[in-house]
């Protein structure tokens, strides 16, 4: 490639990340609409709460308790030099509800369910179940993609507040039994140090999350190539997209809840 292509590559790239940035809105702005007019299909969105709700605590809890755990030892290592051990109760709890509890669930999220979302419908438009909804005069939007993303609205906040609790709890019991701290003045630091804001935000993070797992496993999935090979590459682009989006997105909302 010559110098003077360069330029034109650039230009060229450029354009086709906005085409798909424009299209990805479209789709989000289509799902929502069809989220807000009925007809709703109550047992779609019953199973979706169940798969990206219920079904994804095990793993949310798991990553919860060890990186609250191993966030205690770090601050208490780390403190340590300064003579600052004191600090870790408030560090872990404003480092979770902040940041490690809402990030962590969405990638979690991503790695669990959008691809399930992803591989899902690919598969059906590879078989073509989504042209058999279609000839049945149901929208593939709103029986496929509306209860999926209504779903992740409702019930990735309450993962990522069930995850914030045992984060912390997790801190807790390393602090209380490894490192010797009070139980009571823990606890009592903990909750004096939290405030409104930092809750709130870590719940808004949660729904912008789970909106951005859901939408990417569902465009993936209504936009994936035929075949086996189309089914692979849309699930991988999905959780690729969504990773990178959820970082991206916790990055302007701390920036918008935080800044000075």
């Amino acid at each position: 490639m010559s110098v003077l292509a360069i330029p034109g590559w650039i230009g060229r790239r450029t354009l086709a990340a906005l085409a798909v940035f424009g299209r990805v809105a479209l789709f989000a702005l289509g799902a929502v609409s069809h989220i807000l007019r009925p007809p709703y299909y109550p047992r779609e969105i019953g199973l979706a709460l169940l798969n990206i709700g219920w079904l994804s605590l095990p793993v949310v809890g798991l990553t919860a308790i060890f990186t609250g755990g191993a966030l205690a030892l770090q601050i208490y290592a780390g403190g340590a030099r300064f003579n600052a051990e004191a600090v870790v109760p408030q560090i872990v709890a404003i480092g979770m509800v902040r940041e490690l509890g809402p990030v962590l669930v969405g990638l979690m999220i991503a790695a669990r369910v959008t691809s399930s979302i992803a591989a899902e419908i690919a598969t059906m438009k590879v078989t073509e179940q989504i042209d058999a909804l279609v000839t049945l005069s149901t929208h593939p939007m709103k029986y496929l993609v509306g209860p999926r993303v209504l779903a992740a609205l409702i019930t990735v906040p309450l993962l990522v507040g069930v995850g914030d609790v045992i984060g912390i709890a997790g801190g807790y019991a390393v602090s209380v039994q490894n490192l010797g701290f009070n139980a009571a003045a823990y606890l009592t630091n903990t909750v004096n140090f939290l405030e409104l804001r930092d809750i709130v935000s870590s719940l808004v993070k949660g729904a912008a999350f789970g909106m951005i797992a859901s939408v990417m496993g569902c465009y993936y999935g209504m936009n994936s190539g035929r075949g086996a090979q189309g089914v692979g590459r849309a699930t991988k682009g999905s959780v690729e997209a969504a990773a990178v989006l959820i970082l991206a997105a916790n990055f302007v909302l701390t920036g918008v809840f935080f800044s000075v």
